[in-house]
């Protein structure tokens, strides 16, 4: 990239690089933060960047440029934000202007090929005359150097702990990139953003660079944070573990290393500084922080494994990873407010649909509500003749549910008006799932129906023997769904049986196909995984009490959950439980999955936010009554009902 055409200049407290790979102080909004840094070279709220991005505000400054907040006008319906990052070129040489440009490239190239929960995504880059501007996924929160600053004494160890193990888990992923890893290089609290769920993001990629052993670059990065090797141009990933422990070695004795002499963590003890701070903890961080590099950790895979090594002796783990929320996370409506909440009259008992910027949630008052995704605005309702609780569905532009009178229907999505109705001899409590240009629901009257879209009429019926309340899953041109009679059954796109499944009580639940396995729950208190192409049970898995709960399937895990009132995730292949959650009440809300997450509501009135892989609490929203619904989640905005009359609209 022609680094050695740069000038290097090392500041006393930052080491900055010419082409613009500046250290972006984010701003603390607070009326405590003083007065923000502007310049007359700042764009405008108002401004619209390539008729696209319109500018609302400042929200970090460099000396190359600004951040700024912006709505991408791309999603008219929703209010879509991103961050904005500009980088403006003066360089008077000609060829220091083009190796700006290159290295401001460098950064959308490198976070273009990365997709990791704590890695902001990227959506656009464009360069406008001397400005380059980077579009990124907005981060509601702030960075840890602005959280220390507006804390009243030490931050607790536990949650500390608990940001050094998300730190950890993004660095792996960076340090093992293919094919070849990359180097943070400038690990510090101004780069870690922590938003509204205590969740980390690391932002900032400028300086980030692929390794390749035996290759030396320029000396760049943060002096205080920085190793001693990166000031000889030498980074590898032991660079970043030094730079990791000077971070947390900052969190913990609010020592800012930029206003020491570089590379004396040795003479400031972290317990001589804060006593809290347990034995183990700093032992393991004396590492991470030792001169030499043979002397760290050899990669950040033992340096977490140290760190768990830590928790678990002194407790800490336990309080991060059991049922209490990581401290600064929310647990009521005190702590997350949703962006809106609408009232119905009566329960939301089934789950809504997102479409085109429109939310469509069927209520138990009879109605189906079409309201505005961005702001819960009312904009019709259409009147069945009995409760709703199947989910809609949504094809040509008409929305199809099934309600208790006992009719299937199609109305228009934009203007609730009817399309048609088919009759059944049931009340229909089953989503239906569009296939083929049939859309295929059950129904109380023990029949399973496919009916055309687009003229309301049969094409063929299966008599199971049973009401089927479960909602089919439709893969390989193959039928899947449940019955109250315990039976599981596959149907191909004729209405012919290929296979049946026999429980010993019923199946509500929804099944999920994955990889020709087919997962699902039962009322006899198992999970069971069989064969979907001959019906043959792989195994089963033993839960507390019954279950109606649908399983979600992702990442090699199934998630469910139980009458018993726990969440579980299991290995697909055998069954083993990975972790498990309880909640104060049952479970009959089915599980969905966003980024790292899971989302799922209990009769106890709370909707969780675990994280997928160990179950650990991020966030709990207490509604006034139970969700057995499933959430529905798009453009990191979480939409549920509960059956205390509302619907709510949540940041994921």
């Amino acid at each position: 990239m022609g680094y050695n055409l740069l000038s290097i200049y090392i500041s006393i407290n930052l080491i900055y690089l010419v082409a613009g790979l500046v250290e972006t102080q984010r701003i603390d909004q607070s009326p405590e933060s003083g007065s923000r840094r502007a310049t007359t070279d700042q764009l405008q709220p108002g401004t619209n960047l390539v008729n696209r991005y319109l500018i609302q505000d400042v929200i970090g400054v460099g000396g190359m440029g600004s951040v700024y907040r912006a709505r991408d006008l791309h999603f008219p319906n929703v209010v879509k934000l991103v961050a904005v990052k500009e980088m403006i070129n003066q360089a008077p040489d000609p060829l220091v202007r083009q190796t700006v440009v290159q290295n401001f490239e460098r950064e959308a190239n490198i976070l273009a090929t990365l997709s990791h929960p704590s890695i902001p995504r990227i959506y656009d880059y464009f360069t406008l005359d001397n400005r380059s501007y980077l579009v990124l996924e907005f981060v509601n929160g702030n960075d840890l150097e602005v959280v220390l600053s507006q804390m009243d004494g030490f931050m607790p160890e536990e949650q500390i702990l608990d940001w050094a193990l998300q730190l950890c888990d993004v660095l792996s992923f960076l340090h093992s990139h293919k094919p070849d890893p990359i180097i943070f290089r400038d690990m510090k609290p101004s780069n870690v953003m922590v938003n509204q769920h205590n969740h980390i993001v690391l932002v900032d990629f400028g300086i980030a660079k692929p390794f390749q052993t035996g290759q030396k670059g320029t000396m760049i990065g943060t002096e205080g944070y920085s190793p001693p090797e990166q000031y000889r141009g030498e980074a590898s990933v032991q660079a970043d573990i030094y730079s990791l422990g000077a971070t947390l070695h900052h969190l913990l004795t609010r020592r800012d290393p930029r206003l020491e002499a570089p590379f004396s963590f040795a003479e400031r003890p972290i317990r001589k500084i804060n006593s809290s701070v347990s034995v183990e903890l700093e032992t393991v961080l004396n590492t991470a922080l030792q001169y030499n590099v043979e002397d760290r950790f050899k990669t950040v895979d033992d340096f977490k494994q140290a760190l768990i090594g830590a928790g678990r002796k002194t407790g800490l783990l336990n309080r991060i990873n059991l049922n209490q929320p990581s401290p600064g996370s929310s647990t009521n409506t005190g702590g997350i407010k949703p962006i809106w909440a609408f009232q119905c009259e009566d329960e939301i008992r089934g789950t809504p649909l997102y479409l085109s910027g429109t939310l469509y949630a069927g209520c138990y008052d009879n109605n189906l509500y079409a309201l505005n995704a961005a702001n819960g605005e009312f904009i019709w309702k259409y009147a069945a003749e009995g409760g709703i609780v199947s989910r809609p569905i949504a094809a040509d532009d008409l929305v199809f549910f099934g309600s208790e009178d006992k009719r299937v229907h199609a109305i228009s999505a934009r203007s609730g008006k009817l399309s048609w109705v088919y009759d059944t001899d049931g009340r229909i409590r089953s989503s239906g799932r569009i296939a083929d240009g049939h859309i295929f629901i059950g129904s109380d009257d023990k029949y399973l129906y496919a009916i055309n879209i687009n003229t309301g009429r049969m094409a063929w019926r299966f008599d199971t023997g049973d009401e089927i309340r479960s909602t089919p899953f439709i893969v390989n041109d193959l039928i899947y769904f449940g019955t109250e009679g315990g039976e599981l059954l596959c149907l191909d796109f004729r209405g012919q049986a290929k296979w049946r499944f026999k429980a010993k009580r019923s199946i509500t639940s929804s099944p999920w196909v994955d990889d020709n396995v087919v997962f699902f729950g039962s009322m006899d208190g198992f999970m069971y995984a069989l064969d979907a192409k001959s019906g043959w049970m792989i195994w089963r898995y033993r839960m507390g009490k019954p279950s109606i709960v649908s399983p979600y399937v992702t990442d090699g895990l199934v998630f469910s959950g139980s009458s018993d009132g726990h969440i579980f995730a299991l290995d697909v292949r055998n069954a083993k439980e990975v972790w498990r959650f309880k909640t104060d009440h049952q479970v009959n809300g089915s599980p969905t999955i966003y980024k790292d997450s899971v989302y799922i509501g209990s009769v106890d009135n709370f909707l969780y936010c675990l994280e997928y892989r160990t179950g650990r609490l991020r966030w709990k929203y207490e509604t006034k009554g139970p969700i057995t619904g499933t959430p529905c989640i798009y453009d990191d905005i979480l939409y549920v009902g509960s059956t205390d009359h509302f619907i709510y609209a949540l940041m994921a």
